[in-house]
């Protein structure tokens, strides 16, 4: 039985030209990558400068505990306030 992933034990050379065409064409397509990798990818939008600038958060809704609480309970005949 052949296998594809062995080498060639008999010396028939028809045997070794085809393992030499597969190591071949195998190496060219991953030296294509590896050379568009390296040439033509496009490059990173990152900013390269030294000192980088905080953003400032925007502001967010206080929570209670930073408002001071609840405000204090109302009378039960006492309306709510209203605009």
């Amino acid at each position: 039985m052949n296998n594809i992933f062995s080498l060639p034990s008999n010396g028939n050379s028809a045997d070794w030209v085809m393992f030499a065409v597969m190591v071949l064409a195998i190496g060219l397509a991953v030296g294509s990558v590896a050379i568009w990798a390296v040439v033509f990818r496009p490059k990173s939008k990152k900013r390269k400068h030294k000192h980088h600038r905080k953003r400032h958060h925007r502001q967010h809704n206080p929570t209670l505990a930073e408002t001071g609480g609840l405000p204090p309970m109302r009378a039960p005949n006492e309306p709510p306030p209203g605009p």
